[in-house]
């Protein structure tokens, strides 16, 4: 029966350990994970415009479009908070999607070897990887 406190204890120790399980361990001094947000209007055909930012190890996009908007002052973006979906992007730059014209703002993603996909999930879970472009295209469905 004394062995059943020394198990429960060790397994205790497995779940409070960090990265134990997961085998990440987050270290705040962990360099920053360089990205560029590209915003593209396919609507009206202007040049796309470029941006570098950077996102925290394992973060989030929207910190670094937050980040962003707070370091350039050419480039503002509002969002929504749905309480099903999360975060969803609004408008960039003055630019809002509207449903009675069928304009939104799409999320596209190219990785450093140049393969552009659309990911599964928005701004508020998607997580870039280095170097990534982040398309944020405004277009019609």
């Amino acid at each position: 029966m004394m062995m059943m406190p020394a198990l429960y204890s060790a397994a205790l120790m497995l779940l409070l350990l960090p990265g134990t399980l997961t085998g990440f361990i987050y270290h705040a001094d962990t360099d920053p994970v360089p990205i560029h947000v590209e915003v593209q209007n396919s609507l009206l055909g202007e040049p796309p415009l470029t941006f570098s930012t950077h996102v925290a190890p394992r973060g989030i996009l929207l910190g670094a479009l937050k980040r962003l908007m707070a370091s350039n002052s050419d480039f503002k973006f509002t969002y929504t908070e749905d309480p099903n979906y999360g975060p969803y992007l609004e408008s960039v730059n003055g630019v809002a999607g509207n449903d009675k014209e069928h304009t939104y703002w799409e999320l596209l993603v190219q990785t450093p070897d140049g393969k552009i996909t659309r990911p599964d999930v928005g701004i508020g879970c998607y997580i870039p990887s280095a170097n990534e472009k982040i398309i944020l295209k405004f277009t019609k469905w």
